[in-house]
């Protein structure tokens, strides 16, 4: 087995954190730039809509919007839940947006979930929002008294200082942050809802393997981050179970979760994403399958428990088909069939996560390129929109990690979302892609 070059990045989280309608989601949608919809994009693609990708001076994170913090109306309850949801916020988060009412100004609410920021020591920029009106800010002296520091003035709504507020934000990442580092290892996160598996199927590997390196604390400050050998290529294997916060909250458990597997996810190369045998594809299944391939990152379909699953010699292709219909847009990725427990099939893992981090990596030279493309046209020629057709001229990769190309066409608003796929199937048909998204972008260039 060779040695693979793999690189690291990893993306610091922002977490914006408040009580409700204080504008939590309207500065969420001013920093991503556009207005995130709870499902978007590609068909079956499934997105939460307090996750997404932004970035500021060239400084790229992840942002988190903790909207529906919604206390009810029992006072004793809502000290409780103003905790406990502050707390799942910061769990994971490098920098907090505190977010705060000027026009309402300050509340016993903010008090409460200051006081876990204070205690969390963690940086927060306090960000005082709907300040539209001169007569407005004068009132923001009472808020010094949250003990967070000078806060920021801002109109979420009509963009005011919201750059003076990310250059706070980002003075606050680690220095490491979005620099690449070489490494030879391959870097395999270990994602999926709590109790699929993803504690036991680690153990498993690191107790059969016995060649682990070390355990050294990850970056994520609450995974361990365990480095094994195995046929002379090192592994970091990232497992983020474990660590579940005890919580009356589903909701607040289900974001923790996200959010633990957004960092995992961030620092990969192979993302295996863990599925319950007995259960199948759920809806935060989905979620994080879909930041995966979002991401652009290496993903392997794990469905664990496969010894508590009564089969006969089609169950196996059964369980297959129901997953691809189910999480459609991951249809590069392989699927194994193993259990944690008894180890069946788990020794297969890693031959497969270095067979995928290959298809991640993979280049393919120009010429032969665009004899696929060529063929692939002649064969399929593109449709025709009212009177004006499609003409692919040439393509080019552009990188990797994921493979990324650029298609230079006559007119890239003639690409239908069909023929983008089709072209798309024609590049994994001839050089494979198994196990990695591909980016495929379109340029304007005169025939």
């Amino acid at each position: 087995m060779s040695r693979l070059g793999c690189t690291r990045l990893a993306k610091p989280i922002v977490a914006i954190v408040g009580r409700p309608n204080v504008g939590k989601s309207a500065l969420f949608n001013r920093i991503v730039g556009r207005r995130v919809a709870i499902v978007e994009g590609e068909p079956g693609v499934t997105r939460d809509r307090i996750y997404a990708d932004a970035s500021w001076t060239g400084r790229s994170f992840t942002l988190v919007d903790t909207g529906g913090l919604d206390y009810g109306k029992d006072a004793e309850r809502f000290v409780q839940m103003a905790r406990t949801q502050a707390a799942v916020a910061i769990a994971q988060a490098d920098v907090l947006l505190f977010v705060v009412d000027a026009r309402a100004g300050l509340m016993p609410a903010d008090a409460e979930v200051a006081e876990e920021l204070r205690r969390s020591r963690k940086p927060v920029v306090l960000v005082v929002n709907k300040v539209d009106h001169p007569t407005v800010e004068e009132s923001l002296g009472e808020f010094y008294g949250l003990g967070l520091g000078e806060p920021v003035a801002v109109s979420a709504e009509h963009g005011r200082a919201i750059g003076d507020m990310l250059d706070l934000v980002v003075s606050h990442f680690p220095q490491s942050a979005n620099e690449d580092e070489e490494s030879e290892e391959i870097r395999i996160a270990i994602v999926g809802r709590p109790n699929v598996g993803k504690s036991s199927l680690v153990n498993h590997l690191l107790g059969q393997e016995r060649s682990i390196v070390s355990d050294v604390p990850g970056t994520t400050r609450d995974a361990i981050d365990s480095d094994v050998e195995y046929d002379g290529q090192r592994f970091t294997l990232i497992d983020t179970a474990g660590i579940r916060r005890k919580s009356r909250i589903d909701e607040a458990v289900e974001h923790y979760s996200v959010l633990r597997a957004l960092r995992a996810v961030n620092r990969s190369d192979v993302c295996v994403l863990m599925l319950d045998g007995t259960e199948l594809a759920t809806d935060q299944d989905k979620r994080i399958g879909g930041y995966a391939h979002e991401a652009g990152k290496g993903i392997i379909l794990v469905v664990n428990k496969w010894d508590l699953v009564e089969k006969d010699e089609k169950t196996m292709n059964a369980f297959e088909e129901t997953i691809r219909r189910e999480m459609g847009f991951l249809q590069y990725a392989p699927i194994l069939f193993v259990s944690a427990k008894t180890g069946q099939r788990v020794n297969r893992l890693l031959e497969l996560a270095v067979f995928v981090a290959n298809q991640h990596a993979l280049r393919i030279p120009t010429g032969r390129l665009n004899e696929v493309i060529h063929d692939a046209v002649i064969r399929r020629p593109p449709p025709s929109d009212k009177g004006l057709r499609l003409k692919v001229l040439y393509g080019t990769q552009t990188g990797v990690k994921p493979p990324s190309f650029v298609l230079f066409v006559n007119d890239p608003k003639l690409m239908h979302y069909s023929y983008h796929r089709y072209l798309e199937n024609q590049l994994r048909e001839h050089f494979g892609f198994i196990g990695t998204p591909i980016v495929i972008r379109l340029r304007r260039r005169n025939a």
